[in-house]
């Protein structure tokens, strides 16, 4: 079978798309030798911010020599996104041989695709001789496939309201679910500025060794007599509570809370980041989709914020230019909080453009142009597509114009697919 044949079949080999627990996964990877002798591992949770945090980790690491297995979720284009070795994504090849081992090895246990695919994910790695795992947890954190491996440093990036139906209703009930990835004596980096008391406490009550972002580790942006310099300073806590400051580094293109929680993470493993590799992975690092410029006069910008948190994120980065006009392409699942995360943007976005997704979980665009018109929003009428819309407005509003392409990921994989051919850039 070809890659998308595998992974069509995957999609339907359990009666769940979504089955929380460890026990198949769990049985599956002791059969296939999988839990023990693993290398140092960086595992990552957390409402938004994931992504980042794990893509800054894996380029730090790689910058300063040392060799890396990164796995995220979901992808944006091409499965192979998923699963990285040193920075290179994994060939179709690769993974077939993967899925190839899994299936041999689970024989009447049935798996989730994301369980069969953590798990050939992990296959891949262990074929390597790599210094470092950095794993991304896909759903939640406590009964998540990654969590069978146990953190060597564990991270919490944000928390959130996000996929109550699996994590809870409130920001304490969620957060126990994140923390789950954390072990006894071991690190928790904990990026989340105002964690819920009860969260805190249970992480103590866990024995894990907790730092967290405003007592433990702190970042600000420099100012030289309030004219912002384009740097930033941080200082972290290492292991044995000394602390480290690395003034006027330069700003990365992701946000600055995720970025210092990866520093953090860095400094509590055995691994050695100099200065210069520090400098060229923040320069360099940059996850597709996330606050992605594409194109300059006018800006194209892919924003894949699907819930309230990531819509205030984006929001506090965009607020501070009120000059320009803001033109939002939005697509949006059914299953999302649509109207917290649109009433989140509506300040700052003068114009809607509802587009509908090739995905059955989408919800119709008809239904987000009406709940815009009933916000009181200035919206277009309904498009078929984001690239059609994103296309059109190119050749249509002034080079001083933003043009947000918002939502799903499937918003913004059909813009990065169809959408205007051009030379992907940072901003």
């Amino acid at each position: 079978m070809q890659l998308k044949d595998w992974l069509s079949r995957l999609e339907r080999l359990h009666f769940k798309s979504i089955d929380m627990g460890l026990e198949r996964i769990q049985a599956v990877a002791q059969r296939l030798d999988l839990i023990s002798n693993t290398p140092f591992i960086f595992t990552v949770a957390g409402t938004n911010g994931k992504g980042s945090t794990v893509a800054l980790i894996d380029q730090l690491l790689r910058q300063a020599g040392y060799s890396t297995g990164l796995y995220t979720s979901p992808h944006l284009i091409d499965f192979n996104e998923r699963v990285c070795v040193n920075g290179v994504q994994s060939t179709d090849e690769q993974l077939i041989s993967a899925f190839e081992a899994v299936e041999a090895g689970r024989g009447a246990i049935s798996l989730t695709y994301f369980e069969f695919t953590t798990l050939a994910a992990i296959w891949l790695f262990r074929q390597q001789k790599l210094d470092a795992w950095v794993l991304e947890v896909g759903l939640g954190g406590r009964l998540d496939a990654v969590n069978i491996w146990d953190a060597s440093v564990a991270v919490v990036t944000s928390i959130d309201i996000d996929h109550q139906a699996w994590l809870g209703n409130d920001r304490a009930s969620i957060g126990f679910e994140k923390i789950g990835i954390a072990r006894s004596n071991k690190p928790l980096v904990m990026g989340e500025p105002d964690p819920p008391h009860e969260v805190v406490k249970k992480s103590l009550e866990m024995n894990t060794a907790l730092y967290q972002q405003g007592q433990h580790f702190t970042y600000q942006v420099d100012e030289i007599d309030h004219v912002d310099t384009n740097t930033w300073s941080i200082t972290l806590t290492c292991g044995d509570q000394t602390t480290l400051d690395h003034k006027r580094l330069p700003l990365p293109d992701i946000y600055l809370q995720n970025a210092a929680t990866a520093l953090q993470a860095l400094a509590l493993s055995p691994f050695n980041i100099e200065r210069t590799a520090m400098e060229s992975a923040l320069r360099q690092v940059m996850v597709a989709g996330r606050k992605q410029f594409i194109h300059h006069q006018p800006d194209i910008m892919l924003d894949v914020g699907h819930n309230p948190h990531a819509a205030r994120a984006l929001v506090s980065h965009l607020a501070s230019d009120s000059t320009r006009r803001i033109h939002c392409i939005v697509g949006m699942l059914a299953d999302k909080d649509i109207t917290d995360t649109l009433m989140a943007l509506l300040a700052i976005v003068d114009r809607w453009y509802p587009v509908e997704l090739d995905c059955e979980r989408a919800l119709p665009a008809i239904k987000l142009f009406e709940q815009l018109t009933e916000m009181g929003a200035c919206c277009d009428k309904p498009a078929l597509s984001a690239h059609g819309v994103c296309n059109r407005l190119l050749h249509s509003v002034s080079n001083k114009d933003l043009i947000l392409v918002f939502g799903s990921f499937y918003t913004v994989a059909d813009v990065i697919q169809y959408g205007p051919k051009l030379n992907m850039t940072k901003g």
